[in-house]
């Protein structure tokens, strides 16, 4: 299984937490920033330790990024990389994350954040084929009030590929009920929203987010730990955006072999793949498809459904997702009558 040239769809990616070091260090030459000289100390410096102990000790590792994204031209830089990593491993629609108030210590505001990654994800698209929307993130543990007013802000660009919201961070102390109010008022704005919700062991995250009509979930990891809440989540056909290295590095799960994959898998649940940051997180999309492969026998038919599922529960367009799932068939149909699981 050549699982490389697989056709792929990814849902749930971070820009700062993805870039490559080529473009790390060309970000940090631009912001006057000093960086390790060798790959192997920054490599250190900008992925997720081996001894963390939490969800709230793996974001630490976005703070050496953060600076560096801070100005359109590397916003506009940063997308392109990002889009372009995923374009060479066969991904053929990608939604990528970012929270723009992250971006505006030196002046930029939130509109200007997202249309320099918007152009940066056009300009790949032009040079790669691939289909690249952005969502706009905001940050459990921000002031909501602000959070709002950008959400409400950017709202604008949805015609220009801005297709949908999240909410990332501390989910452990900042939990969905906090934000019910602001994702009722956002969802009014027209645009849908998919939640980081059940990385911490918090089943209860997903399942306020299905009493609120949300219909996809960043790890979803903790479903397991409630049949009722699991029943709800496959009845609702919501998706699960799963990212299994990033959940070993989070202790969200103890080791791979844990995973709940087959409950899931069992029970019918919507699952996507995912890097969820392919820097921090050491990985790629290929990587993971190589775990699941490894780990739970996962096939090249499997690979086919979870893609399918992908771009169904997209936020991209009618008229894209048919073209899409068209594309993917056609990519998947060579291997499909080679495949011998």
């Amino acid at each position: 299984m050549d699982i490389q040239q697989l056709p792929k769809a990814e849902l749930h990616c971070h820009l700062d937490g993805s870039l490559s070091f080529s473009a790390i260090r060309q970000l940090a030459r631009w912001a006057d920033i000093s960086l390790p000289e060798s790959d192997e100390e920054l490599k250190r410096l900008v992925t997720a330790p081996s001894d963390i102990s939490s969800l709230n000790d793996y974001l630490r590792t976005f703070d050496t990024i953060l600076p560096l994204l801070q100005t359109k031209k590397a916003l506009r830089f940063a997308a392109y990389d990002v889009a372009q990593q995923a374009a060479k491993e066969g991904v053929i629609y990608a939604e990528i994350r970012f929270a723009p108030t992250l971006s505006t210590a030196k002046g930029l505001t939130a509109i200007e954040v997202v249309e320099a990654v918007l152009d940066g994800f056009e300009q790949a698209q032009d040079d790669f084929g691939i289909v690249v929307k952005a969502l706009a993130c905001g940050m459990r543990q921000s002031n909501l009030d602000e959070t709002y007013r950008m959400f409400k802000e950017v709202s604008r660009l949805a015609t220009r590929g801005l297709v949908g919201f999240d909410f990332a961070g501390n989910e452990a102390d900042f939990p969905t009920g906090v934000l019910e109010k602001i994702i009722t008022d956002t969802q009014a704005l027209g645009l849908p929203f998919t939640l980081h919700a059940g990385e911490c062991g918090c089943a209860n995250n997903i399942a306020q987010g299905l009493k609120l009509g949300i219909k996809r979930f960043g790890h979803a990891t903790a479903l397991s730990l409630s049949a009722e809440i699991l029943d709800d989540f496959v009845a609702k056909e919501a998706t699960a955006e799963l990212c299994l290295t990033s959940n070993l590095q989070t202790k969200a799960i103890s080791e791979l072999s844990e995973y709940p994959y087959h409950i899931f898998y069992d029970k019918g649940v919507r699952m996507t793949i995912n890097t969820d940051n392919r820097t921090v997180s050491d990985t790629n999309l290929t990587k993971e498809y190589q775990l699941f492969s490894d780990y739970f026998g996962v096939s090249i038919a499997d690979f086919l459904r979870f893609n399918e599922y992908a771009l169904e529960a997209s936020f991209a367009t009618p008229e894209e997702k048919m073209k899409l799932l068209e594309k993917l068939h056609q990519g998947y149909a060579p291997f499909l009558n080679t495949d011998s699981n």
